[in-house]
């Protein structure tokens, strides 16, 4: 056999190989995948197939599909758990600290990412280190001083979205500041020496540039107020002021042997976040993509 014969021989054996590592390697992957996903979607399958059946079919059969569909579940949860008015409490509170987070952190992280004051960088790491400080941790001074503005007069509401604020900005700088400072500064440039000011600026080059990192940000902070339970449970006492998912647990409490209800309830309050991040999760994972990989 000659030298070639020999060194096309070694090839494709080499590919061979290779190809039956690759294959190997993908059915490990989708077999872990598979089982996530099934880690995911069966507990929200059973508690589907539960608000949609009666008390005695769940004892009989807790984890099947339902025998007789039981629709009335879902007014009935709807109206015991107060849903109408807390549903629209939990809008309010993502909607104004949304627009709060995306207002007050771009102007900072287009501060910090163009501006670069002093000390900007400690700042950002700071913001990297806080970003990961569960709110819990600093619970008492924050419920002291709730308790001292609320006697003042001042709406509870308000200082809910002022905390929620709070403890979503470090992340939400950022992650905006990672997406402006890989800008070209060119276009900024181009746009003052047309005489455009900084707020122009700003407005019709910057953000237009970075809206996927702004729609990310807004996704990230809006489902984590939505979902947010321990604060609203400790400084929000006025039933007509819960967020959804207090008044879940309250309901919950209420109506603890009633499956059928708490499961109905349980799918109004996750249907809504479903709905939005199905049809918002390609550009929910690419802007997270390319806001990890910017520095």
């Amino acid at each position: 056999m000659t030298a070639i014969g020999k060194v096309s021989l070694r090839d494709t054996v080499l590919q061979r190989g290779r190809s039956k590592e690759r294959s190997r390697l993908l059915v490990f992957n989708h077999t872990v995948l598979l089982l996530l996903t099934a880690f995911a979607v069966i507990p929200l399958l059973v508690l589907s197939f539960n608000s949609v059946k009666t008390n005695l079919e769940i004892g009989q059969n807790p984890l099947g599909p339902p025998v007789n569909i039981v629709t009335e579940n879902f007014p009935n949860a709807w109206e015991r758990g107060n849903f109408r008015i807390t549903m629209g409490n939990s809008i309010m509170y993502v909607v104004a600290t949304i627009a709060a987070e995306l207002v007050l952190g771009g102007l900072a992280a287009y501060a910090l990412a163009r501006k670069k004051p002093p000390g900007s960088d400690a700042l950002m790491l700071y913001f990297l280190v806080a970003s990961t400080i569960p709110l819990w941790t600093y619970v008492v001074p924050l419920f002291t001083q709730i308790n001292v503005l609320k006697r003042a007069g001042v709406d509870a509401r308000i200082l809910l979205v002022i905390v929620y604020v709070a403890g979503n900005a470090p992340l939400s700088i950022f992650l905006l500041r990672s997406y402006m400072i890989d800008l070209p500064t060119e276009l900024e440039d181009a746009a003052r020496v047309d005489g455009a000011n900084e707020f122009q600026v700003l407005t019709r080059i910057v953000i237009p540039l970075t809206k996927p990192g702004f729609l990310t940000v807004g996704l990230v902070v809006g489902l984590g107020v939505w979902n947010e339970f321990f604060l609203a449970l400790l400084f929000i006492h006025d039933p007509n002021q819960f967020p959804v998912t207090t008044s879940f647990y309250k309901f919950v409490d209420r109506f603890d042997r009633d499956w059928a209800l708490t499961s109905a309830g349980a799918i109004i309050i996750i249907f809504p976040v479903m709905v939005l991040f199905l049809a918002l999760q390609r550009q929910f994972i690419e802007g997270l993509a390319e806001g990890g990989i910017k520095t």
